[in-house]
Parts: C-alpha cells; sequence; structure tokens
C-alpha cells in the first residue's frame, strides 16, 4: 500500500511532529517537531523538517498522516489551528506516490492492537482481557478517541468525535462548578472540560465555587504542578476533579463500544497525574455504570506510558496495512 521509504505525520493543533521510515519493518525516524503557528500550511513545516534531516536518507516516496480533525472531504481543517491539509496537495509538492491522512487516534488505536503491558500503566486491579474491543482516547490540545473493533481476520478502527458531544454534571458540587464554567460557543462538552484548556477553565471554575469570587485562568500547566505539589488547595481539588470526570467518560466509551478488552489513555496530561488517577474516583467513576456495573469492573484501564504511540502505530499502518480497516482521505497517483 506504501512506498517506501514513508513519511509519517502527527499532527495536532500546537505542535507538528514527523518522521521517516526508511524501509518496510522499520520503526520511524524522529525528524523534527515544528509548531504550527510558525507555519503557513503542513507543506512548509514538511519542507522544513526534511530540510533539518539534510542528506542524512533518501527522500520519502509517500506519506501517511494523523490529524487533529474530522477527515471528512478533500481538504481538512485542523479543530484547534489554521492548517488545511490535503492529501493530494502534500503528494504533489513532494512528488510522492500516495498520500494517506487520517484522524490522529487511528494509529494510536493501531499501536494499541500490539501494545505492550510495559508499555502501560495500569489505573486499577484488572487485569488484560484479550480478543474483545479496545477504546483509545486522551485528553491533551483538543480530546480524541478511536475504537479498535476485531472485524472477522481485520481489526476495524473507529474514529469518534465525542469531544465535541455535550457533558453534564453528576452531582451538587458539579452542578455549581457547570453553572460558573466557561463556555465554548455556548456550549461545555467533553473537550470544553478534558483537555489542557479544560483544565484551565475547571480550576476557575473551582476556585470560583471555593472562594465565591471570579477566578481568572491560569495556565495547564500551572495548574498540574500546582495539585500535584499540593501549594494551590483548588488546583488539587480541580486534578481529583478532572480525574472523576475522564473516569465517567471511559466509563461511556467502554459501554459505547463493549471494550471489554480495554480502555486506554493517551494525551499529554494523563502521564503527568498518573498518581491522582489512581487514588482519585477515576475508576469509581468508571465502574458507576448501573445495570452494567459488575462488567465494567472487568474492564481493565491502563495509561499509555510509552513514548510516541502515534508514531507507532504509524508504523503499524504502514508495515501492516493489509491488517486494519479505517477511514481515511487517500490520493494515489493516477489513480
Amino acid at each position: 500500500m506504501f512506498e517506501f521509504p514513508v513519511l509519517v505525520g502527527d499532527i495536532g493543533g500546537t505542535n507538528a511532529r514527523f518522521g521517516l521510515i526508511e524501509t518496510k519493518g522499520d520503526q520511524p525516524r524522529p525528524l523534527s517537531h515544528e509548531a504550527t503557528a510558525d507555519h503557513a500550511d503542513p507543506s512548509s513545516a514538511i519542507k522544513a523538517s526534511l530540510a533539518k534531516d539534510g542528506d542524512r536518507a533518501p527522500r520519502p516516496r509517500s506519506a501517511i498522516l494523523a490529524i487533529a480533525g474530522r477527515v471528512d472531504g478533500p481538504e481538512i481543517q485542523l479543530t484547534n489551528a489554521h492548517w488545511k491539509i490535503a492529501g493530494q496537495r502534500i503528494a504533489e509538492a513532494f512528488g510522492l506516490s500516495s498520500a494517506v491522512v487520517v484522524n490522529d487516534y487511528v494509529p494510536v488505536a493501531a499501536g494499541a492492537a500490539d501494545i505492550e503491558p510495559h508499555d502501560l500503566s495500569p489505573v486499577g486491579p484488572c487485569p488484560p482481557v484479550p480478543g474483545g474491543a479496545r477504546v483509545v482516547l486522551g485528553p491533551g490540545t483538543g480530546f480524541g478517541a478511536a475504537a479498535l473493533v476485531p472485524y472477522a481476520a481485520h481489526l476495524a478502527i473507529v474514529s469518534t468525535e465525542i469531544g465535541h458531544t455535550d457533558f453534564g454534571p453528576a452531582d451538587e458540587f458539579e452542578e455549581k462548578v457547570w453553572h460558573v464554567l466557561e463556555r465554548v460557543e455556548d456550549r461545555i462538552t467533553v473537550e470544553t472540560v478534558l483537555s489542557g484548556p479544560g483544565l484551565a477553565r475547571l480550576h476557575a471554575a473551582v476556585a470560583h465555587v471555593r472562594t465565591g469570587k471570579p477566578h481568572e485562568k491560569i495556565d495547564p500547566a500551572a495548574v498540574t504542578e500546582a495539585g500535584l505539589n499540593a501549594s494551590d488547595p483548588h488546583a488539587a481539588e480541580t486534578l481529583e476533579l478532572f480525574g472523576r470526570l475522564l473516569g465517567r467518560v471511559c466509563g461511556d466509551l467502554a459501554l459505547t463500544f463493549l471494550a471489554t478488552s480495554g480502555v486506554y489513555i493517551g494525551g499529554g496530561i494523563a502521564p503527568r497525574i498518573l498518581k491522582v488517577l489512581q487514588e482519585s474516583g477515576f475508576r469509581t467513576a468508571f465502574e458507576r455504570k448501573a445495570p452494567f456495573a459488575e462488567m465494567m469492573r472487568k474492564i481493565p484501564t491502563s495509561v499509555i506510558t510509552v513514548q510516541d504511540p502515534a508514531f507507532r502505530g504509524l508504523a503499524a499502518l504502514a508495515n501492516e496495512g493489509g491488517k486494519f480497516v479505517y477511514h481515511g482521505q487517500v490520493w494515489r497517483k493516477g489513480a
């Protein structure tokens, strides 16, 4: 399906990371990180990345790019950045024989197919259960999720936009938080709360509820740091609330896809607050899904701690393309 060397890219709202798989079976060799704000378009970022590699390797002959956006047409708008991405335009700019563009959680799901236990940190006591569906998700700049579903001899990858579904409170305290929580386009969605910007919104709302006064948002990294070192009680409470809310959404996704083989949490936030997830009400919220609480108790939940899970998944898609069935934008020269 892919002609080697294969250019791979993991393109988010803040950064784009590029790598090169030189021969079939290899893992990607990282090229560079490029800030989306520093480039007018993806071709500019790819050009800069390849230039930094110099003459170390041959130029790519095909590409597979994972993007943080809905892949629903010949030109795709990143959800949280200004870039518009078209596989054909990129292929023609770099003389590629083919270019594939997929949602950014498609490769994370592909990588979960053969993920090793040492690449995971469990949240809860549940052992892995082979043979069933799996869900991968992650709060970062936004919130992404996909399911990996066995189908005959293949693994079907179903990308989702759950980050943009409505999200409501479940108890009296959350109702107070929701009342003062900053809305995005007059909505409170999963991504409004469970993301980097969402962590800042949650902290401001929790502080407002506890002090009775509006509170300015602070940087999400500052919320995490202050919560972990207990220098700010509102930040510590915010992290615990974040963990419970994440557990609830993980449980909803596990029910939606009957993900009996587990829920795997990626993104940039979860590894940093692993201890909070393990000690907060994450699992309680995950399992509180009557009348299926008993089933939920048997579903394992883990944080992906391996570096570059998207790159590993992109390698799986490039090297074992026939194993997976997934939606994407595909352009081939002469097709």
